[in-house]
């Protein structure tokens, strides 16, 4: 097993952090960018591996898209085939096979798509027949399972016969993902409509168009929580817009109650340190990537939370909540579910001098530890697990002085 040992360190200078850019709009301009026959001009695709994986099965067009662990990849490529005819087999690691895509295949079939399940009825991998004439534009999706499937429906809409009119039912969760979607779709030429819970996309054609991707925001989450956790320091984050299309850009609001204040300019935000305002419940629903993060901040800098909207937690590259509580607990820190959907974050009070971090094949428990470096030794288990979001995070973690 591969480790990486981090000294405590609970102080360092102003550095200057080079974000990748997003892989939220990296994949997504991508599929737009497919659908047109590549006719666009992209700039600054993200390095993650996800996007990385996304542009070599466009580009090589295989028979078999294996995504690899990339859940984002894995269904929009789903809706990709269907809507351009194509007789595809996906499938990815055995993780990725465990994860449920059966409400997108289940919309993608009324819409007249022929997709077949190759193992376990609901899960990867699929055999994908195209889909040859659409029987229905009106669709009803689950709206609180993952607005990857909701996304991927919407992104085909416009080239799809009858367009589409999506239905989402009951608690929308990650929103901010669906209007990132629209907004991008907007982008590149397309108009929609929202209103109540009900999404349509009129047939339309696609626009070519430059896109620049900005940097981030998940990402940039861990810088933030670093500097909550620190005694002192400053960090200048490059190239983070303040009206961001993405969700996760709500890490400036939260943090700003957790003693980091956010001041931006043409280049990026500059991150400094601030009084701790406190923190008492959050809702996660619309951006549960950060929730990792969140939590071992609040477990370090003694701020008892309560989080709600982490259900979809349980469905990522491991169970996450799970995976917290177990190594919380390394530091005497506790993530317990109180009351059903509300899981309460008791701080460490006796911190440990060294802790060893499982990281469960996932990105986000890794880079979410990082910060526990401020207050005692931190040995990461198989570091290189950060290569499916954020290649280069161990580097720039050695730029800190």
């Amino acid at each position: 097993m591969k480790t990486l040992t981090l000294p405590q360190k609970s102080s360092f200078s102003s550095v200057h952090i080079p974000l990748p850019a997003s892989k939220s709009e990296s994949n997504r301009a991508l599929i737009i960018d497919a659908l047109t026959d590549g006719e666009n001009e992209l700039y600054n695709l993200a390095e993650a591996r996800d996007t990385q994986t996304m542009i070599r099965l466009l580009k090589e067009n295989p028979p078999v898209f294996d995504v690899l662990d990339a859940g984002t990849t894995m269904r929009f490529l789903t809706a990709y085939a269907a809507v351009t005819d194509q007789n595809k087999v996906l499938t990815g690691t055995a993780r990725m096979c465990e994860r449920p895509i059966g409400i997108l295949v289940e919309a993608l079939r009324e819409l007249g798509a022929e997709i077949h399940y190759m193992n376990v009825e609901g899960f990867p991998p699929l055999a994908v027949h195209g889909l040859k004439d659409q029987i229905t534009n009106k669709v009803k999706i689950r709206g609180d399972v993952s607005s990857q499937y909701i996304s991927a429906l919407l992104m085909i809409g416009p080239v799809l016969p009858l367009g589409i009119e999506l239905e989402l039912q009951g608690k929308v969760g990650s929103r901010t993902y669906i209007e990132m979607t629209l907004q991008l779709m907007k982008s590149f030429g397309i108009s929609y409509s929202w209103e109540g819970n009900v999404i349509k996309v009129a047939p339309q054609d696609y626009k070519p168009t430059k896109f620049l991707v900005e940097s981030d925001w998940s990402g940039a989450s861990y810088w933030y929580s670093l500097l909550a956790c620190s005694d002192e320091g400053e960090l200048f984050l490059e190239g983070l817009k303040a009206d961001s299309l993405q969700g996760d850009s709500m890490i400036v609001d939260l943090m700003s109650y957790l003693g980091v204040k956010s001041e931006f300019n043409d280049k990026g935000v500059l991150l400094t340190k601030q009084a701790v305002k406190g923190l008492d419940h959050w809702d996660f629903s619309h951006c549960p990537d950060i929730a990792q993060t969140v939590a071992v901040t609040c477990a370090i800098i003694g701020q008892k939370m309560d989080f709600t909207g982490i259900e979809s937690l349980r469905i990522k590259e491991t169970d996450r909540i799970f995976a917290l509580q177990e190594e919380l607990g390394k530091f005497n820190a506790r993530f317990i579910e109180e009351q059903e959907g509300i899981f309460t974050l008791i701080p460490s009070v006796d911190m440990p001098a060294s802790v060893q971090v499982k990281t469960y094949d996932d990105h986000r428990m890794a880079m979410a530890f990082m910060p526990l470096m401020t207050k005692t030794e931190v040995v990461i288990e198989e570091p290189e697990v950060v290569n499916k979001s954020y290649p280069s995070f161990w580097k720039h973690v050695g730029l800190l002085k």
